[in-house]
């Protein structure tokens, strides 16, 4: 009753087993996993995703939940919505691993973020990367599952700090470069292929927010760091990104300690301004050919031309 209650203020993530009685009705999102789902809806038979899409619309009308979210372990997870479409949120990456606890974190997380004010959509998709981190992490045998590190006040993702020291650990070659990367085009994607065929791995220094306004004025950044640095992970050929708030990243270079410092366009090496911080720990500052012709700014330009030009 309480938690009936409860659902009429608040946005209630129901977590169900297959030993424990169904939502109440109108919590926001449900949290079934493939299995305990069929359980739930045995009369649906068969375990492909037409199958997960037709059991998360009936339990989301059965249950009269928000929405049913319908795990899938490295597949993922299915939205249903009821009568709605349903939306299939895959995997970022296969995380091999014990997947133990994994459905806690996934329903915590989409807790988490509804309570952010984020809609459904945006807290599986969050879930789903947050279940593969956890698995790919270790899961509950990792020591940093049971450790509170919220008191750290890193400059960079722990994730780019700790690629960098196992690679260096491991006798490879950490390769790094710098920039905004605000609105991502052919000459940026070049440099960063090239940058990470000199090492073991490449982390992007990535320029904030309030970085970029700095450097290039009002109106920029155009797409938030966040957004910047998703683009950036989606690359092949980037493996960390670490953001900085600094107008240089000569800070976040000393806890990285690259080997190679890696810069296109028209620079000299002696010239660039991180080359003093390389120095300290004998890294190299290296610039590559940029593809000519392409940049932010002009890019920006041609699409605002473009917008100019398009008739209402």
């Amino acid at each position: 009753d309480a938690l009936a209650a409860r659902t009429r203020r608040a946005a209630v993530v129901w977590d169900p087993h297959p030993r424990g009685g169904p939502p109440v009705p109108g919590v926001r999102l449900a949290t079934p996993n493939r299995a305990e789902a069929c359980g739930f809806a045995p009369e649906v038979g068969g375990h492909e995703l037409a199958a997960d899409a037709r059991r998360a619309a009936l339990l989301a009308q059965r249950w009269r939940a928000g929405a049913v979210a319908v795990t899938l372990g490295a597949g993922g997870a299915l939205l249903g919505r009821g009568a709605d479409s349903p939306m299939l949120i895959p995997a970022p990456y296969a995380a091999p691993g014990d997947p133990c606890g994994a459905g806690d974190c996934f329903a915590a997380t989409t807790a988490a973020a509804l309570a952010d004010g984020r809609i459904a959509e945006e807290a599986v998709e969050r879930a789903v990367l947050a279940a593969a981190d956890f698995v790919a992490a270790g899961g509950v045998s990792a020591a940093r599952t049971w450790t509170d590190d919220s008191a750290g006040d890193d400059e960079i993702p722990s994730s780019a700090q700790e690629l960098a020291a196992s690679v260096r650990a491991r006798g490879g070659t950490v390769v790094a470069t710098g920039g905004c990367f605000d609105l991502l085009h052919a000459g940026h994607v070049g440099l960063l292929e090239s940058a990470r065929r000199l090492g073991d791995c490449l982390v992007v220094c990535l320029n904030s927010d309030d970085s970029v306004r700095r450097l290039k004025g009002a109106g920029r950044p155009l797409n938030s760091a966040t957004d910047r640095a998703r683009v950036l992970l989606g690359l092949g050929c980037v493996d960390a990104v670490a953001v900085f708030d600094e107008d240089t990243p000569e800070a976040v270079l000393r806890t990285l300690r690259p080997h190679l410092w890696v810069k296109g366009g028209d620079y000299t090496a002696a010239g660039l301004p991180e080359a003093a911080a390389l120095a300290e720990w004998g890294g190299d500052a290296l610039v590559l050919p940029y593809l000519d012709g392409h940049s932010t700014s002009a890019l920006a330009r041609r699409a605002a031309l473009a917008t100019e030009a398009t008739p209402p």
